[in-house]
């Protein structure tokens, strides 16, 4: 009887696992499908298409292996590409940041108006960067922009901003960093904001001025703000494009590796090939990044 009873209860509990197995794939088979369809299936392909010299719109493809690779990282076009794509990240994440903590200290102090400021701080980050690329573009004409009128005042002529490849570069830097002053600023803000006051006050109480409390104490405790800020700005830089387009629609020196990749593959030159082996170039950049802070980076943070 007992042995009857035992043989009905493993039946009913393998039923009951079954039946969960079912429920748990009919939940999740719907999203797993979406992911390998619209993520694995396209990074695959994207892969394959990395390895054929193959125009966009052409029914014949010639399979060059690693040879789309090769010129991306030794032919003068591609390491120009980096060289840009290297100045570009590395001064829109440092000035964004730098600029960033200064105004989010500012901020941060009860000063009038202090709500107003940070909503005019924050609101060129949700700006549309197309329609900050129009507007800068009226600013930076040298005939008829904003710029070249305060610049006529000291008696200078405006700079050409479009034609010199290193003054087009700056150009589109500071319209980055302008647009996204703001999210560093508020992120900046919300650290500064959650720091323990019971150690500034202390340290106030023992005669430590402003810079010696900022330096010892506030900026050691924003690690993990500017770990954060860090991967997201590095993130975001090296993924710049609208900005780029609209203000040099060409390139000529803002050619940075996601502004490459859209000429290569989709301007004049019309190489499909090659531009899906800077997307997965760019890839493999952005997982390393992203794998390296999380495993050496984070480890140096100091969490409060």
């Amino acid at each position: 009887m007992s042995l009857t009873r035992t043989s009905s209860a493993k039946r009913e509990q393998r039923t009951r696992s079954l039946r969960d197995w079912a429920i748990f794939t009919a939940f999740i088979g719907p999203n797993v499908l979406l992911i390998l369809a619209f993520i694995y299936y396209p990074l695959a392909s994207n892969i394959y298409y990395s390895l054929l010299d193959w125009r966009l719109g052409s029914n014949s493809a010639e399979f060059i292996g690693l040879g789309n690779y090769i010129t991306l990282f030794t032919s003068p076009t591609g390491l120009d590409m980096w060289r840009v794509t290297l100045i570009f990240t590395v001064s829109t994440v440092a000035i964004s940041m730098a600029l960033g903590l200064a105004l989010a200290l500012v901020l941060n102090k009860q000063i009038p108006g202090r709500t107003f400021a940070r909503t005019a701080v924050f609101s060129p980050y949700v700006l549309s960067g197309v329609g900050v690329g129009m507007v800068w573009n009226f600013i930076f004409d040298p005939q008829l922009g904003l710029l070249s009128h305060v610049v006529a005042f000291f008696g200078q002529n405006s700079p050409e901003w479009y034609l010199d490849p290193d003054l087009a570069l700056l150009m589109v830097i500071i319209v980055y960093v302008w647009k996204n002053l703001g999210y560093c600023a508020v992120v900046y803000l919300a650290g500064l904001q959650s720091l323990p006051r019971d150690l500034l006050e202390a340290a106030a109480i023992d005669h430590a001025g402003p810079v010696r409390r900022f330096f010892s104490i506030s900026f050691p405790l924003l690690g993990p703000t500017t770990f954060f800020l860090v991967i997201t700005t590095i993130l975001s830089s090296m993924q710049a494009f609208d900005i780029l387009r609209i203000m040099t629609p060409n390139g000529n020196g803002t050619n940075t590796i996601v502004f490459e990749l859209f000429l290569q593959g989709f301007g004049v030159y019309q190489r499909a090939g090659y531009s899906a082996a800077i997307s997965v170039v760019l890839f493999a950049a952005l997982f390393v990044i992203t794998a390296v802070q999380m495993r050496y980076v984070e480890r140096k943070v100091h969490y409060a």
